[in-house]
C-alpha cells in the first residue's frame, strides 16, 4: 500500500498536531518539506533542489545506491537480536580496528551516538570506580539525562550544574581565555584541566572521565590546539581518570588528513575511550563505543550482562561495511581534504572584503565561518548569521545552520561527497548577500 501523500500545509498542520513542539523544524518559519534526497542535494515536494551544508549524518551522501542495496539485500535475508551468531558484526568489527590504534581494539554496538556516550560513560564510572566527570563548556554529547548532565549547552538551561560535573573551559583560540597569540595555548589549556583536578581532590572527590568532542561543534566548531589532548589524557590519567574522545560527528575521515579528528592531536595520543555514531550507518541507526582490553574486563567483572538488542544487527553492520567501502572507493577522505581547504581558502578570500567575518576555522569538511560585528572586541554578530542562513536558503537554495554558543558561526558540516562547484557556489552567494547587507545597513 503507497503511503498517503500530503499537501505541505497538511503535513505542516499533522505535526502540530501529533509531534512534541520542542521538536524543532529547521527553518521554523518557513520549513521546507523535503521528499527525495541524492548525494548532497535535497529536494522538496515541487521538485526544487538544494544544496544541502548541514546533514554530516548523511556521511557519503543521501540515498548512495551502493549503502541503499547493502541494506535491502540484508534485510532481505535477515535481521535479527544482535545476540545470535552472525558474520556482520565481526567482520565490521575487525574493518573499524584497522582504522583505530592497536589498543582500541573492543567494541559495542548501539543505536546512536546518545547511546554510544551513555555506555562510555558508563565505562568509564565501572572501570575508575570514581563517579565525577570533566567536560569541557559549551560541549555537546546527547540527548539522555547522563548526557544532559555533562553538557552544558543543555543543563545550563535545565536544572543546572550537578556536583559531579565539573566543567574545563573550551579551548578556544579566537575567542577563549587563551588565544592565537598565546606562545602554546594547548599547554595553557590543559593546565585549566589540571588545575579542575587538584580544585575536585580539594573537595575529597575522584574523576572517572574526561569527554571532550575531538572538535567542539556545538561551541562553535572549535579545533583543538596541538598538544592540549595528550596533555589533558596525562593528567586525567594521573588522577585515576581516563580519556573519552566524542567522535559522533568527527570521525569516518571528515577531517580529510585522518580517518579520526583525534589524531589530530598527534601520533603520541590515543583515547581510552571513543565514541562514534550514525553518521557511520549514513543515518541508518547504527553507532559505537570503542576502547581497550583492560576497561573491557572491568565491564565484564561487574557481573552484569549488556545486551543491546539492535546495536549492531546483521543489517546494521551490513550497512556499516558499505559505509567504509565507499569512504575508501570514492576517495572521500581526499575530498574532503580538498574541498575543505578549497572552502577555506575561499571564505578567507573573502574576509578581507568583510569586516563581518571575524575568523575562518575548520579542517576537512568540517568548517566554520564566525561572524562578528567589530573585530577588535569580536562581538558575536547573532542576527547577522541568522540573516545570512534565512537569504542562503531563500535565494539560493542552500542549506546551511549556524552554532556556536551567541549562534554566531556559520557552519558548515556537508555529505563527504560535496563538491568543489559547490563550495565555490556557497562562498560566491555568501560574499553576495554580506555585500548587499553591508550596503544596506551604511
Amino acid at each position: 500500500m503507497a503511503i498517503e501523500k500530503l499537501r505541505k500545509e497538511e503535513t505542516l498542520e499533522m505535526r502540530k498536531r501529533f509531534i512534541g513542539q520542542s521538536c524543532r523544524l529547521f527553518y521554523s518559519d518557513d520549513p521546507v518539506k523535503i521528499v527525495k534526497a541524492r548525494g548532497q542535494y535535497l529536494f522538496d515536494e515541487n521538485g526544487k533542489r538544494y544544496l544541502d551544508c548541514i546533514s554530516n549524518v548523511h556521511h557519503v551522501g543521501h540515498c548512495h545506491p551502493s549503502i541503499t542495496a547493502a541494506a535491502a539485500a540484508q534485510m532481505d535475508l535477515l535481521n535479527t537480536n544482535s545476540r545470535f551468531l552472525h558474520d556482520n558484526i565481526v567482520l565490521y568489527a575487525d574493518r573499524l580496528a584497522a582504522t583505530l590504534p592497536e589498543k582500541l581494539c573492543v567494541f559495542y554496538f548501539v543505536n546512536s551516538g546518545s547511546e554510544a556516550n551513555d555506555l562510555a560513560l558508563r565505562l568509564a564510572q565501572q572501570y575508575t570506580q570514581h563517579d565525577d566527570v570533566i567536560a569541557l563548556d559549551h560541549a555537546y554529547h546527547g540527548h539522555l539525562m547522563s548526557l544532559i548532565d555533562i553538557s552544558p549547552y543543555k543543563f545550563r538551561k535545565l536544572s543546572g550544574q550537578k556536583e559531579w560535573v565539573h566543567v574545563a573551559p573550551l579551548p578556544d583560540t579566537y575567542r577563549g581565555i587563551y588565544r592565537e597569540d598565546h606562545p602554546n595555548p594547548g599547554q595553557a589549556y590543559a593546565d585549566t584541566v589540571k588545575d579542575l583536578i587538584e580544585e575536585v581532590h580539594r573537595k575529597g572527590r575522584k574523576i572517572s572521565a574526561f569527554f571532550a568532542e575531538s572538535l567542539p561543534g556545538v561551541g562553535g566548531q572549535i579545533i583543538l590546539p596541538q598538544g592540549y589532548s595528550a596533555k589533558v589524557a596525562e593528567y586525567v590519567r594521573s588522577a585515576g581518570g581516563v580519556f573519552v574522545a566524542d567522535e559522533v560527528q568527527t570521525g569516518f575521515g571528515r577531517v580529510g588528513s585522518h580517518f579520526w579528528a583525534f589524531q589530530l592531536q598527534g601520533e603520541g595520543f590515543c583515547p581510552d575511550i571513543v565514541t562514534m555514531g550514525k553518521p557511520m550507518g549514513n543515518g541508518h541507526p547504527l553507532a559505537c563505543v570503542a576502547t581497550t582490553v583492560e576497561i573491557a574486563e572491568a565491564f565484564t567483572a561487574n557481573g552484569v550482562e549488556y545486551f543491546n538488542t539492535f546495536g549492531g544487527n546483521p543489517v546494521s553492520c551490513a550497512i556499516g561495511l558499505a559505509v567504509l567501502d565507499v569512504i575508501e572507493n570514492d576517495d572521500l577522505r581526499g575530498n574532503a581534504k580538498r574541498v575543505g581547504a578549497h572552502l577555506k581558502d575561499l571564505l578567507t578570500k573573502i574576509q578581507t572584503r568583510h569586516q563581518t567575518i571575524g575568523e575562518v576555522r575548520g579542517v576537512g569538511l568540517f568548517v566554520g565561518l564566525e561572524l562578528v560585528t567589530d573585530r577588535e572586541h569580536k562581538t558575536p554578530a547573532t542576527e547577522t548569521a541568522a540573516r545570512v542562513v534565512k537569504r542562503l536558503k531563500e535565494e539560493d537554495n542552500i542549506c546551511v545552520s549556524t552554532d556556536g554558543p551567541w549562534e554566531s558561526v556559520v557552519k558548515f558540516k556537508p555529505p563527504m561527497c560535496f563538491s568543489m562547484e559547490d563550495a565555490e557556489l556557497v562562498v560566491q552567494c555568501i560574499d553576495r548577500i554580506l555585500t548587499d547587507m553591508e550596503a544596506s545597513d551604511s
